[in-house]
């Protein structure tokens, strides 16, 4: 693994920090991709030294993912890093972990503070379409193939309704959708793409719902262990599931949260 690269897009935080970190430990360099402001990038410069630490590289991009520009400046960015690296350097792993949306109901009381179309386009943009656009973007440039693994973070929010999470339930249906999607056209190509539902999580994405503390107790009530799924729990199995062997394994949504969701 000496040679492969794994690229996170939502790298800052969250699942994305733990499994950036994970995939170094087990031998994979970095390209991080995070949208922050200067008060955070103390934090990311904390996760790049613990990625030198396991003595792998790390490149991270504080940037839009979602705008085609700087989408296009990064990845020829990594191209010539990977250039340099040797012919046999490429992405192995995406992981796509961003949690950038609205969190507004759809027909409140006060028009006013309804969801706008501006803000449901953006966060299924964010949240799902863009799965698409890096994945078109690394095929086509030659930046991933035979045996590339793609993982997308979903949820239970997908098939259920909670207060104020429309537009990121929308999201993260469509999300699964572009998975199966994915998964078929690229299986020719020895590629696979699977969908990631982590239990209830205590995340800094998680604390932006609001009443995210009733959501806390449920899940703690509901998982079958006692106790919640950590970020560390999901980054374990995205690393497992990154091996050679899961070549056959494609187009699911797999669960990880020790039976919290079928319990629930």
């Amino acid at each position: 693994m000496v040679d492969d690269w794994a690229l996170i897009l939502g790298a800052s935080s969250g699942f994305g920090e733990a499994c950036a970190v994970e995939l170094a430990a087990r031998g994979m360099n970095i390209f991080g991709v995070h949208l922050d402001r200067r008060a955070a990038l103390p934090n990311v410069e904390a996760i790049v030294r613990r990625i030198e630490g396991h003595g792998r590289r790390a490149a991270f991009f504080n940037i839009n993912a979602a705008d085609p520009e700087k989408r296009a400046s990064a990845l020829d960015a990594m191209k010539d890093i990977l250039a340099g690296a040797g012919s046999s350097s490429s992405i192995r792993v995406l992981l796509h972990s961003l949690a950038f949306g609205t969190l507004r109901p759809f027909v409140p009381e006060d028009q006013a503070d309804a969801l706008t179309k501006a803000q449901l386009e953006m966060t299924l943009d964010v949240m799902a379409n863009s799965l698409v656009y890096w994945t078109q973007d690394l095929v086509y440039r030659g930046l991933m193939g035979n045996g590339g693994r793609i993982f997308a973070l979903t949820s239970a929010g997908s098939q259920r309704v909670m207060p104020h999470y429309g537009a990121v339930s929308a999201a993260k249906a469509c999300l699964e959708a572009h998975v199966r999607q994915l998964a078929v056209e690229l299986a020719g190509r020895g590629i696979t793409v699977n969908a990631i539902r982590a239990g209830v999580t205590d995340t800094p994405a998680l604390r932006k719902i609001p009443g995210y503390e009733g959501l806390l107790e449920q899940a703690l009530r509901q998982n079958p262990s006692g106790r919640l799924t950590t970020t560390a729990d999901v980054a374990a199995a995205i690393a497992k599931l990154s091996e050679a062997e899961t070549y056959w394994v494609t187009g699911n949504v797999i669960d990880v949260d020790s039976g919290e969701f079928v319990a629930s």
